[in-house]
């Protein structure tokens, strides 16, 4: 293994839409039009001190006509496209690519990690007709929100699962790991009757000596009124984003959650009640004979990583090679190609 697909949450990924047109003079739409326009969007690309991610049509216009997928063979006075670009801040990323390059590997792409998830999550109906993954991971809450088949905004909430970790091990005077632990076992997003009494084991922090003595026991609704807040507070969030974002309206109903935080009990509950959305929690699809260990919401960015290369759509970074592989090869060849994109 010499190189590898990385997903990326950190360097504050941010969203921005570039429409460009030019104009097509009433002929009909070829590939060389679309090539054309694709140049000008990458030209009017200015990341400033941040990083280009991703780039890719969100669509295309002819007339002022948007929601066109497929515009060769189309007629038209001018062709335009909106180009979805998403960049992340410098430093992180070369910090990553770093460490990653310290282990002999060389990264072939970065892909932002709700981008992966959604590819993993989503089904078609679902990305045509309008839904927003929630990918809730350690450090950060991610979103991606697709509509028309095509990924239109990523967010990203700096409020994750290893936050909740962290108010019960100081909830609780617990060690880290403990907490963690005692969170995957015994943690749940919504009280239910039988909490107070159910009890549980919670090791004391600092404490040495025989397991019993350092050892107390606390009801479980202890731990779940620890957890409750944490989680409202971050589905709240996740509603304001969505939001700003423009999800929402009639069309707007449908909520993917996935990622670790998304395999506590009671979350998907809660999250429709906050959300006021169609909520289910998103599996790894796509990729048969996964084991059971590896087929839930947290290993939803990872198999979406094994599927970027062959659902995601070709990007402007991609484009110099496709180009290239399509360039006409001779003089007369060239001279064609010329004659045909100039009369």
């Amino acid at each position: 293994m010499e190189s590898v697909v990385v997903s990326l949450s950190a360097g504050q990924l941010e969203s921005q839409v570039i429409e460009v047109d030019v104009s097509i003079d009433g002929h009909r739409v070829e590939e060389a039009d679309i090539t054309r326009v694709l140049h000008e969007a990458r030209a009017s690309i200015d990341p400033g001190d941040r990083v280009v991610i991703h780039a890719f049509p969100a669509c295309f216009a002819i007339d002022g006509s948007y929601g066109v997928k497929e515009p060769v063979g189309m007629f038209g006075d001018r062709l335009a496209v909106s180009m979805h670009v998403i960049t992340a801040a410098a430093g992180p990323v070369r910090n990553l690519e770093s460490a990653i390059q310290r282990a002999h590997l060389t990264v072939a792409r970065f892909v932002a990690s709700p981008y992966a998830s959604a590819l993993a999550t989503l089904v078609d109906d679902e990305r045509e007709l309008g839904a927003a993954v929630v990918d809730m991971g350690a450090g950060s809450t991610q979103i991606a929100i697709f509509a028309g088949g095509a990924l239109v905004h990523v967010d990203v909430i700096p409020v994750g699962a290893g936050h909740i970790t962290q108010d019960i091990a100081r909830g609780l005077l617990t060690p880290v790991d403990h907490a963690e632990r005692l969170k995957t076992y015994y943690g749940a997003a919504m009280q239910s009757p039988t909490d107070d009494r159910e009890m549980i084991d919670v090791p004391q922090l600092g404490e040495t000596g025989p397991a019993e003595d350092i050892t107390s026991q606390l009801p479980r609704s202890v731990l779940t009124g620890v957890i409750q807040p944490r989680i409202e507070e971050t589905l709240e969030l996740v509603r304001d984003y969505l939001e700003a974002g423009g999800f929402d309206g009639i069309g707007a109903r449908r909520v993917v959650l996935t990622g670790g935080g998304a395999q506590m009990p009671g979350i998907r509950e809660l999250a429709q009640t906050i959300l006021g959305k169609q909520v289910r929690i998103g599996r790894p699809r796509r990729v048969v004979g996964l084991a059971d260990a590896t087929a839930g919401p947290a290993f939803a960015t990872c198999t979406g990583l094994l599927l970027y290369d062959q659902m995601a759509p070709l990007e402007l970074s991609d484009e110099r090679q496709t180009e290239a592989k399509e360039q006409p090869k001779g003089r007369l060849a060239r001279m064609g190609r010329w004659f045909k994109e100039n009369f």
